[in-house]
């Protein structure tokens, strides 16, 4: 079975120990311990196959939590298991799973039980999938350090968001990942490696229009994108030009240093890739980053003055665990996510025509 052995909750600790004790061939490697919890029927199998891939890059202890919350009796099932791959065509390196069953009311024995498998010497990631449940309260984030969440996944961002807003308030050293920030990491980039011309950083104060489009699921993507580029610029938003609440698309006014009003527009393509376009235009430059369905190519434009620059650079993955290694190898505090959040959230609340005002942190 994917899931390994299943055994009594009080057996774990034992279990594991002859675990090793069964294969001295192999090395017993963490680095982090690697939480992932879903309340989506039988998930814990089909993330046992995405532990084993990323264990590939990062050796961590896992624990894989599965939960049926509207269960009426409460139970709890354990399996433990090791995800092994070759060092050098040798000796096999091996990270340890415990993958954990509920049904029922799960608070207490989440903490209680399930948590006290972690490795308590090492930090904890914690990869939320789906809606956040009422679960997710502060005797659970309390323990974690970077939190991995999908907006895309989020019927209601709003109102998540003010949730993961307030967690950043209560408890300053935990990290917030969101898979949509990952999925523009490499347009990000190429942004900023067009925008290192020299020609292109004179015309960004003159810029008139941003056009963002993405799939409809990837919403979370296109505001956080436009929020990066404003905390970038320092650009201000421009209150007085209103919210075009007529238009299918999200419109949003800013206005620059030098006092230039900047059109910024979220557009929405079916079938397009996750995000598909990223332009910065004016009258005398075009900055333009795009990117076909299923390629694995970025296409990076720029004409400025008569310049031109076309180029194709790597796109990354759109493979949730790829995703994942890829924000894991990153590191770091994640300082520009949070620097990013405060207009975000601002944006946030006017995509549908629905004005908030700016949230303080």
């Amino acid at each position: 079975m994917a899931l390994g052995k299943e055994v009594p909750i009080g057996e774990i600790d034992q279990e594991l120990r002859l675990l090793w004790e069964a294969d001295k061939a192999s090395t017993n490697a963490s680095l982090i311990n690697f939480a992932v919890y879903s309340e989506a029927k039988d998930a814990i199998l089909k993330n046992s196959e995405l532990v084993q891939a990323i264990t590939r890059e990062h050796a961590c202890r896992a624990l894989l939590i599965g939960i049926d919350r509207e269960a009426k009796k409460a139970s709890i099932r354990a399996w433990v298991t090791a995800h092994c791959h070759l060092s050098h065509g040798r000796k096999s390196v091996c990270c340890e799973q415990i993958a954990f069953q509920l049904t029922g009311k799960a608070t207490g024995r989440l903490r209680n039980t399930v948590f006290a498998h972690l490795n308590s010497d090492l930090p904890l990631v914690f990869w939320w999938q789906g809606e956040l449940s009422p679960i997710f309260t502060e005797r659970l984030y309390s323990l974690i350090d970077r939190f991995v969440f999908d907006s895309s996944d989020w019927a209601d961002p709003l109102d998540s968001f003010h949730c993961i807003e307030q967690v950043m308030e209560d408890v300053s050293t935990l990290q917030p990942i969101d898979m949509e920030w990952t999925r523009s990491y490499h347009i990000r980039q190429a942004i900023a490696a067009l925008f290192d011309d020299p020609l292109a950083m004179r015309a960004a104060e003159h810029m008139t229009r941003i056009c963002i489009v993405v799939q409809p699921g990837h919403k979370m993507a296109g505001l956080q994108l436009l929020a990066w580029i404003v905390q970038s610029t320092g650009w201000t938003r421009s209150m007085d030009l209103g919210l075009d609440t007529l238009s299918e698309h999200d419109l949003f006014y800013f206005e620059t240093h030098e006092g230039a009003d900047v059109t910024a527009v979220i557009e929405v393509n079916p079938a397009g890739a996750p995000i598909g376009l990223v332009e910065i235009s004016c009258p005398s430059c075009t900055v333009q980053v795009s990117r076909d369905v299923g390629s694995p190519h970025l296409h990076q434009k720029l004409d400025v003055e008569g310049h031109e620059v076309d180029r194709c650079t790597p796109a990354g993955s759109d493979d949730a665990a790829d995703l994942l290694v890829s924000q894991l190898s990153l590191g770091g505090k994640n300082s520009l996510y949070r620097k990013m959040m405060p207009v975000f959230f601002d944006l946030l609340g006017e995509g549908d025509g629905a004005p908030r005002s700016m949230s303080a942190r």
